[in-house]
C-alpha cells in the first residue's frame, strides 16, 4: 500500500534526496512519499528510507572527498551536497589496535575512532544527513532531544549552515557537553527529567505552533538522520580493503546506530562492493541502562523500559526505539547484547588509553568493556577480525575518571627530588 504524506506535511521530489525513492514502514511495509514524517499512519511503526541505487562503483567512491559525502550515491542527499556549508564529518581513523588485542587475547582488532569528527562524536554523521533534509523541507530551526553529544552536533551544524537551533537535554548532563553545546549560539534548554521524558516533550512540541518549521533531527527527520550511521559501515569496509569485519561491537542507546551499520553492510553486499560473507554484531550497554541486554539474556522479543542510572549518559536511553531490531540483528548474525557496570566502564577507558593512546568517553568505555567481557567468556572468536567502535572523545566525560586522575608525585624541580620520589 502506498500513501502520500499526511495533510500539512511537505513532500519533495526524489532528486533532492539523491537515490532515495520514499519511506517505508519497517513493520507493515506501507510506503510513503519523502517528507518530514517518522511514523506509519497504518500501524505506528517506524519509517526508513528506501532507495534505487543504480550502478555504484568502488572507484567512484574512492575518488570522492575524504568525508561522508564520498558515499553520497548511497545516502538521501543531493548530488551537490559536498559543496554546501556543512561540517563535512566522517572518514575518521580505523586504528589497528595490536596492543589492546594482545591484552584481550585477540588476533586482529581495530578501533573505529569517531572522536575525530568536528564536534568529537559520531553524531556529526547523522546530523549532517538530517541537515540536508531540513534544508529541503524549508525548516528554519534545527532541534533535537539529546543525551549530550547530539546537542553539540546540532548546534554546530546549524551554526555552519546559518540556521537557528534549539536543543533540549536532561538538566544533569556532563558539564563539558553542556558547555560545548552552549558555545554555538543557539538555545540550550535543560529539562528536569530523563532523556525519555525530554524526547516525549519534543514530540509534543512538534505538534504545537511553537515548533512550526522546526526540524527535530531525531524525531520528524529521524528516517534521514538515522541513515548517517550507515557511513560507519561503509568506511569500516573500505578502510579494511573493501571487506567486512568478522565481528563488530557497537554501543546501544536508541539502537539506531547498530541497526544502520547492519543495513550498511547489507547494502554493500547487495551492490557487489564487498564479498558476501557472514559477520557477527554485538551490542554493548551500560548495566545501569541495559534494557536491550536484559531482553536478549532473557530470550525476550520485547524490550521493557528502565530508568537509567549510569555514568554512561550518552547511552542512557531507558526506552530504546530500535531495541527490538537490535535483538533481531544480534540473533540473526550470531552475535549478542551484553552490558558492563560503571566500574568496568572506567577500567575500559583506562585500558584503551594505556594500550592504544585513544581516550574514549564513557560510551567507548562501554564498548571496550563489553569487548573485554565477551573475550574473557569465550563468546568472541579470538582469531576473527574484530572492530570495536569508540563514538566520542574522553574530554567530554572527564568526571568519570577524575577521582583517579592525579600526578604520580609532586616534587621540587631537582634531580635529587626525582630520584628520591622514584627510588623504588
Amino acid at each position: 500500500m502506498a500513501h502520500t504524506n499526511a495533510p500539512g506535511s511537505s513532500t519533495t521530489t526524489s532528486s533532492e534526496f539523491g537515490p532515495a525513492t520514499g519511506l517505508s514502514c519497517r513493520e507493515c511495509g506501507t510506503v510513503y512519499d519523502l517528507g518530514p514524517i517518522f511514523a506509519c499512519a497504518e500501524c505506528f511503526g517506524p519509517l526508513e528510507v528506501t532507495y534505487d541505487f543504480g550502478d555504484v562503483r568502488r572507484e567512484d567512491i574512492e575518488s570522492g572527498p575524504t568525508n561522508i559525502w564520498r558515499y553520497r550515491a548511497l545516502l538521501p542527499v543531493p548530488a551537490d551536497v559536498a559543496a554546501k556549508p556543512n561540517l563535512q564529518p566522517g572518514w575518521t581513523k580505523l586504528v589497528k589496535a595490536d596492543r589492546l588485542a594482545a591484552e584481550l587475547g585477540l588476533r586482529s582488532l581495530h578501533i573505529k575512532d569517531d572522536s575525530g569528527n568536528p564536534t568529537h562524536s559520531f553524531k556529526d554523521r547523522v546530523v549532517a544527513i538530517a541537515l540536508e533534509a531540513a534544508r529541503t523541507f524549508g525548516f528554519h530551526t534545527l532541534s533535537c532531544s539529546s543525551t549530550g553529544n547530539l546537542a553539540g552536533a546540532v548546534g554546530a551544524a546549524a551554526a555552519r549552515a546559518g540556521l537557528d537551533s534549539c536543543v533540549f537535554i536532561p538538566a544533569d548532563l556532563e558539564a563539558a557537553k553542556v558547555t560545548m553545546a552552549s558555545a554555538y549560539g543557539g538555545r540550550l534548554v535543560g529539562i528536569q527529567g530523563t532523556y525519555d521524558e525530554v524526547n516525549r516533550f519534543c514530540s509534543e512540541l512538534i505538534g504545537d505552533e511553537l515548533g512550526e518549521k522546526w526540524g527535530f533531527v531525531n524525531v520528524n527527520l529521524r528516517p534521514y538522520y538515522a541513515e548517517g550511521s550507515k557511513t560507519l559501515a561503509y568506511e569500516i569496509a573500505e578502510q579494511l580493503g573493501w571487506r567486512l569485519p568478522d565481528q563488530i561491537v557497537i554501543p546501544v542507546a536508541s539502537g539506531s546506530q547498530l541497526t544502520k551499520v547492519d543495513k550498511g553492510f547489507r547494502e554493500l553486499i547487495r551492490l557487489g562492493l564487498v564479498e558476501d560473507r557472514p559477520y557477527r554484531i554485538f551490542g554493548a550497554q551500560a548495566e545501569g541502562c541495559s534494557p536491550v541486554s536484559r531482553a536478549y539474556k532473557a530470550g525476550h522479543d520485547v524490550v521493557q523500559p528502565v530508568r537509567p542510572d549510569t555514568i554512561a549518559k550518552s547511552l542512557a536511553i531507558g526506552n530504546p526505539a530500535d531495541g527490538p531490531y537490535v535483538l533481531d540483528i544480534a540473533r540473526r548474525t550470531g552475535g549478542a547484547v551484553e552490558d558492563v557496570d560503571d566500574h568496568e566502564v572506567v577500567e575500559a577507558i583506562r585500558l584503551l588509553a594505556r594500550t592504544e593512546g585513544v581516550f574514549a568517553e564513557t560510551a567507548g568505555g562501554v564498548t571496550v568493556g563489553v569487548l573485554r567481557k565477551l573475550a574473557r567468556e569465550g563468546r568472541l572468536d579470538p582469531d576473527a577480525e574484530t572492530v570495536v567502535l569508540n563514538t566520542g572523545d574522553g574530554l567530554k566525560t572527564l568526571d568519570a575518571i577524575a577521582e583517579q586522575a592525579r600526578p604520580a608525585a609532586v616534587i621540587r624541580p631537582s634531580l635529587d627530588a626525582f630520584r628520591t620520589a622514584f627510588a623504588n
